[in-house]
């Protein structure tokens, strides 16, 4: 996966004061990296961006945290064509017609699984297609 020279600095900053999200982050990169070697990524003020085409993951730390998510978490977002239904997302919204932008939240390295990985490729496929 392609990284600025400033990724291992800027993550360092980005996670400080949060190494459990840091190691969530660490896993979820691993297997994006395998999924997708030709990816580039890109750390930015609110989010860690994941670009094929186009953007088509992010991870984030939570900054409106609703009250019944874990203390510790990261956010996974993966953008579609179609609404996922499943009790693993946490909000998905519509900002365009046909565009769907979801949100799960990850606390367990278990969490980051098949399934998400699934949603990933699917956001992969549908960004290279826009």
């Amino acid at each position: 996966m392609e990284t600025s020279p400033y990724y291992p600095s800027d993550l360092a900053f980005y996670f400080a004061g949060h190494p459990r999200e840091r190691i969530l982050y660490d896993t979820l990169f691993q297997a994006m990296e395998a999924a997708f070697p030709e990816a580039r990524v890109k750390v930015q003020k609110s989010q860690i961006s994941f670009y094929g085409r186009h953007l088509f993951a992010a991870a984030s730390l939570p900054v409106r945290r609703k009250k019944d998510w874990p203390e510790h978490c990261l956010l996974v977002t993966f953008g579609l064509g179609v609404r996922v239904e499943d009790t693993r997302i946490a909000v998905a919204v519509e900002p365009y017609p046909n565009r769907w932008t979801h949100h799960v939240v990850v606390s367990r390295p278990e969490e980051l699984d098949d399934q998400l990985l699934d949603w990933l490729k699917a956001a992969w496929h549908f960004s290279q297609q826009k």
